[in-house]
């Protein structure tokens, strides 16, 4: 018997591509998911000859040697991502669609590939992943109205802020949780409209946000700002927001958001909306991933942050 699974991070721009699968090949999988740093999401599929695994949204660098394993095994792969994916394996069960322009995002490469049949749930993920350009110019053509774009603008963005946490204690709902939610709805409008827990997220997300803008910058610069949050659940969640809240705020600058770990910060960090390029080449340097518009770091060592402060202040971005 074959066994599927669809594997995906927990944000908007993930969970918006697997609604769009399976509203194109509905059937049972098993979910793999979690908060948005969960990325490391291939380790946790034991899949084998015949067996279909689709992926969504995951770095394929930092699933390489499971990616591998799983090919080894005989199971067959599909993946769509828009992450820096290194060198893409060769092997006649991938089926690849990776692709790392600053204006793609992965709900987008599902939506090339579907013909745009179900558009609405793809600009719910745009949208989410803070591509409001993109999502605006793709709604055009599809015929959407700006009151739609307004609501799905909304939604997008809700569901991205729910990823963001330690972990599921700090989300308002899991991921897999929120996806079966999700999967009722052929219109992400219907969602909207009937699903109570989107107006939950939003009134955790204004709360956190109220917190969030009234710290004051820890560095700033001609390129940009650095600002550090104290380690909270708020500020746990509300990271990766402030984050695009600054980007859409002043987009000819970069900005970096830390939060204190243990002895450490984690960080996320845009580049100018302006410019968009040279995130995930800063992150990088210091042990992140992403792509060239917003990447992110697990860890920078407490002594490490005059370093990244003089590194993220010369980056060279666009």
């Amino acid at each position: 018997m074959v066994r599927r699974f669809d594997v995906c991070n927990g944000d908007a721009d993930g969970l918006c591509a697997v609604v769009q699968w399976r509203l194109h090949a509905p059937g049972p999988a098993e979910l793999v998911t979690g908060p948005k740093r969960d990325i490391a999401l291939l380790r946790r599929v034991q899949a084998g000859a015949g067996d279909e695994v689709n992926v969504f949204d995951v770095s394929m660098q930092r699933n390489r040697a499971d990616l591998l394993r799983l090919l080894g095994d005989g199971a067959r792969v599909r993946y769509f991502d828009h992450h820096a994916a290194g060198e893409v394996p060769v092997h006649p069960n991938l089926d690849a669609h990776i692709d790392e322009a600053s204006e793609t995002c992965t709900s987008l490469l599902v939506d090339r590939y579907l013909g745009g049949a179900h558009r609405a749930w793809a600009l719910v993920g745009i949208y989410g992943d803070n591509l409001g350009a993109v999502a605006d110019r793709l709604a055009i053509d599809g015929g959407f109205e700006p009151g739609d774009c307004a609501q799905l603008r909304r939604l997008g963005e809700l569901v991205n802020y729910n990823a963001y946490g330690e972990d599921e204690r700090d989300l308002c709902i899991a991921p897999r949780s929120l996806l079966a939610l999700m999967g009722r709805y052929a219109d992400p409008r219907d969602m909207l409209a009937h699903e109570s827990v989107v107006e939950q997220i939003d009134a955790v997300r204004r709360s956190d946000l109220q917190q969030a803008t009234g710290a004051a910058a820890f560095w700033q610069g001609p390129q940009g700002s650095v600002h550090v949050l104290l380690d909270a659940p708020w500020s746990r969640r509300v990271i990766g927001c402030l984050a695009n809240e600054l980007a859409n705020r002043e987009p000819d600058h970069a900005h970096a958001v830390l939060k204190e770990q243990g002895d450490g910060y984690v960080v996320s960090v845009r580049a100018p909306l302006a410019r968009p390029g040279g995130a995930h080449a800063l992150c990088s340097a210091f042990g992140g991933a992403g792509r060239s518009r917003a990447a992110g770091i697990d860890r920078v060592a407490r002594n490490e942050l005059p370093r990244f402060v003089e590194a993220f202040a010369s980056a060279s971005w666009g």
